[in-house]
């Protein structure tokens, strides 16, 4: 998980701000920086977790955009390695399954301005 967490925090935009959110590392958009969502926790971009049969990282941003998602699977698939994943999560049993730099990469492509104008498009308020 080290190499992974490394990845992750060496492509993370500036504004999001690492912390465990439901049992897993998080990167979010802190609270103080937008505090307005519907459940009162901060805007979770990336999650990573060790699961009891894999390690699971979860990206939001690939998660909500068909067109990152659509990249994400294409640039996994470039790598040579299998992608094992789900709606919003990327399964792995050990290092070598990952493509690191596709994982950094996707990282780094949802910024916490596109994450909280995806989620006002969603959550506006009438």
């Amino acid at each position: 998980m080290d190499a992974v967490r490394s990845t992750i925090l060496g492509h993370l935009p500036e504004g999001f701000e690492e912390n465990v959110t439901y049992g897993m590392l998080g990167y979010v958009v802190p609270l103080d920086r937008y505090p307005d969502t519907y459940n009162g926790q901060p805007l979770s971009a990336v999650a990573l977790a060790n699961q009891k049969h894999h390690v699971a990282v979860y990206l939001m941003g690939v998660f909500a955009d068909d067109a990152q998602r659509e990249w994400f699977v294409d640039a996994w698939a470039d790598t040579g390695k299998k992608l094992d994943m789900g709606k919003s999560c990327v399964r792995f049993k050990n290092l070598d399954d990952v493509a690191l730099e596709v994982l950094g990469t996707a990282v780094a492509r949802v910024t916490p301005e596109d994450l909280i104008a995806a989620y006002e498009s969603v959550h506006r308020r009438r």
